[in-house]
């Protein structure tokens, strides 16, 4: 919208336009001999501006998604997590081919919904509604679309490709423990790493990169401060979040068992006598080899499959909740509550019996 005055230098005209966010953006200029000059200059601007803006909306859906990965995302996210957006660019691509992002509607989202759910898994279908929710958002605050399309969506997905892991309860855990602790080797650290991740419910990363400088033998912590670059050959880099950069708190035990490690020339408590820090594939290995020492048969259990173990444990020795996602090194409790819904109901049947038990008392 512009608007104009007459003023002792001639006409101004003031161009006028709100952005996404409510804000006032004005251009003005003012010089002009005759109103119609300045009228003309405005129509010139507001031409312009919505010429570039008319030519952003002619993109399609899947080159949207792709140029807002490439620009948002790409460098910020571990390239792991990198080929998850481009399976997710080559899922819309196939689906939505040419249609151009300003005419999805949220009848054909959920019709893409409804096909990818059909083959996928409930989190798999999650992950990727989450992934094109955001780009879809800033679509929005960039104004090239009007509505957020993939609102109301009903999530769909195949309850046969959920994978189902089955967790160490308490006592089993502690028969993992003590098999463990009885057949350590320090030639071989995989045994330690799979004990430290029962005992603090670290990542596999956060473990494989640990220092010595990174424990407090007197104070009984350990500083989580980096991660271990194990899907790119090794090296450290930054940690999961910045969250994740934590310090936590352990027993003298687990520590001295650690300390059986410690040797000279090397500042890596995990390096092997082959100087290498154990792989992911290695410290799997050796977790189901111990597991089936131990008699137990666990349906797709992996070293990541210890950190929610630990979580159950500590909810069944009634560990506050608060404490527990500290821990684990997640931003709020919303993560945690999210990630772990199926223990924390477990434990919330064990807590509505102690309830029950406590009101009988009144």
């Amino acid at each position: 919208m512009a608007s104009y005055r007459k003023l002792k230098s001639g006409w101004k005209v003031i161009i006028s336009k709100r952005d996404s966010n409510g804000q006032l953006k004005q251009v003005s200029k003012n010089g002009f001999a005759t109103k119609n000059e300045a009228k003309l200059y405005a129509a010139k601007i507001e031409s312009k501006r919505d010429g570039v803006l008319n030519q952003k909306k002619r993109i399609t859906f899947s080159d949207h998604f792709e140029q807002w990965f490439l620009l948002y995302k790409k460098n910020k996210v571990a390239k792991t997590t990198q080929n998850r957006y481009k399976i997710i660019h080559n899922t819309i691509n196939d689906f939505f081919g040419t249609t151009l992002l300003s005419k999805v509607t949220r009848n054909d989202y959920q019709k893409f919904i409804n096909s990818f759910g059909a083959t996928h898994a409930k989190d798999t279908v999650l992950k990727t509604h989450s992934i094109i929710k955001s780009c879809v958002q800033s679509a929005i605050f960039d104004e090239l679309i009007t509505k957020d399309f993939t609102q109301k969506i009903e999530l769909i997905y195949n309850k046969d490709k959920d994978i189902i892991v089955e967790y160490l309860s308490v006592s089993e855990i502690h028969k993992l423990s003590n098999y463990l602790k009885r057949n350590l080797d320090p030639k071989y650290p995989s045994k330690y790493m799979i004990l430290l991740a029962i005992y603090t419910g670290a990542r596999l990363g956060e473990i494989q990169a640990l220092t010595w400088h990174d424990i407090d033998f007197e104070h009984n912590t350990i500083a989580i401060n980096k991660a271990w670059n194990y899907h790119e050959g090794g090296g450290f880099k930054d940690t999961k979040t910045d969250t994740s950069n934590r310090v936590i708190k352990v027993n003298k035990e687990i520590l001295d068992i650690i300390k059986q490690l410690k040797k000279e020339n090397t500042d890596m408590v995990f390096m092997s006598v082959f100087k290498k820090i154990p792989t992911s594939n290695a410290v799997n290995k050796m977790l189901r080899s111990a597991l089936v020492a131990c008699d137990l048969n666990k349906k797709n259990f992996h070293f990541h499959s210890l950190r929610h173990s630990h979580v159950a444990y500590l909810l069944y020795q009634g560990i506050d909740l608060y404490a527990i996602s500290k821990r684990l090194g997640h931003s709020d409790l919303t993560t945690t509550t999210k990630r772990y819904a199926y223990l924390i109901d477990e434990h919330r049947a064990q807590s509505d019996q102690l309830i029950e038990q406590a009101i009988n008392k009144i």
